[in-house]
């Protein structure tokens, strides 16, 4: 469930009590204390299925836009950039979904593109594994597409092209929004 320092502030009253007030704060403490573990223990674990439920929980928390800025102290987005040149197609896979999720917020969307991250999501198009390739358009999507070149060059749109054929179709629909959309193929010939 989606939470906002407004319906927070609802329940407890603009000055509220101090007893809820106090309540609020602790539980903010303990959630960045949980997140911080997390973050150690993602980054000392050696053992591999350890990490995948970690990183999924991170995910979790970064569907939430009342974690953000959490995350972002932590330098949580940095970590799913990094799991981006992984090997490990469930580490790919995981971290773009916390970046899809997280490029909404401005803060994060400026530090992908600043930071690399587009070449990198770009390569995910050319993954053998379908939810790492919608994950990857999705995102290419949320971080304003019909503003940035790297995204808009004629080898993503001939990959999209390409990922068209494909028999999935959400594949098909999502390729098919972003041809029609970012690039202005209003003559697109696929059926969906």
């Amino acid at each position: 469930m989606f939470s906002t320092h407004r319906q927070l502030e609802r329940r407890t009253g603009k000055s509220g009590t101090p007893r809820k007030v106090k309540k609020v704060q602790t539980v903010w403490n303990i959630r960045l204390e949980y997140l911080q573990q997390l973050v150690n223990e993602y980054q000392d674990t050696k053992d591999q299925e350890a990490k995948y439920q970690v990183l999924a929980n991170l995910v979790n928390f970064s569907y939430d836009p009342i974690n953000y800025n959490w995350l972002w102290q932590l330098n949580v987005v940095d970590l799913f950039l990094d799991t981006l040149t992984e090997s490990d197609e469930k580490l790919k896979e995981f971290g773009l979904g916390g970046l899809c999720n997280l490029c909404l917020e401005k803060r994060n969307k400026e530090h992908i593109i600043n930071n690399d991250g587009i070449p990198l999501i770009i390569q995910c198009l050319y993954d053998k594994n379908e939810e790492i390739i919608l994950s990857a358009i999705t995102t290419l999507m949320f971080l304003d597409s019909k503003e940035n070149e790297d995204i808009l060059s004629e080898s993503v749109k001939k990959r999209l092209e390409h990922l068209s054929q494909f028999e999935n179709k959400r594949l098909n629909n999502l390729v098919t929004i972003f041809l029609q959309d970012y690039f202005k193929q209003t003559n697109f010939d696929k059926t969906v």
